[in-house]
């Protein structure tokens, strides 16, 4: 146990911390969207912000928790150099998943948010401030876990 949380400390270095950066963009459904606009929603809940790709294996198998989770947790994905807005949604009408997601084509979000690799999933508490940052696989259950202790435990 102590080797895997090393392990993630050391793959999270160098993701800001403190407020989080600006997240804005187009939805697949052709919506805008805006972390501050789903933090404003949420009414003080903590938000999930993830950002995978659809050329990633282990993103594909993380999907169905980020789903989960989604139906229960405001979240907001990012594709990751994934394509255009078609190619995503695409892709996400053939895994059968529903999560709101924004196009990052060229990478600049993730760019803005010092993503290196994916997935990589940000806990931000109803203040705007990053509360849990995790790189890799992430189980539903922690995902809740964490999300419920930014909300329970706010800064």
């Amino acid at each position: 146990m102590t080797v895997v949380a090393a392990v993630q400390l050391w793959q999270a270095r160098g993701l800001p911390t403190g407020p989080a950066p600006a997240l804005a963009g187009t939805l697949t459904d052709g919506r805008p969207a805006s972390l501050t606009a789903l933090i404003d929603a949420a009414a003080g809940r903590p938000v999930l912000v993830a950002f995978w790709a659809t050329w990633c294996p282990v993103c594909k198998a993380e999907a169905g928790n980020i789903d989960a989770v989604a139906r229960d947790w405001p979240t907001l994905t990012v594709a990751m150099q994934s394509g255009d807005v078609l190619a995503v949604a695409k892709y996400l009408g053939e895994q059968d998943r529903r999560f709101s997601t924004l196009i990052d084509a060229d990478g600049r979000l993730a760019a803005d948010w010092k993503v290196r690799g994916v997935p990589t999933h940000f806990i931000v508490d109803g203040h705007g401030n990053i509360r849990f940052q995790l790189v890799g696989y992430v189980t539903e259950p922690g995902l809740r876990a964490r999300l419920w202790w930014a909300g329970r435990f706010p800064q």
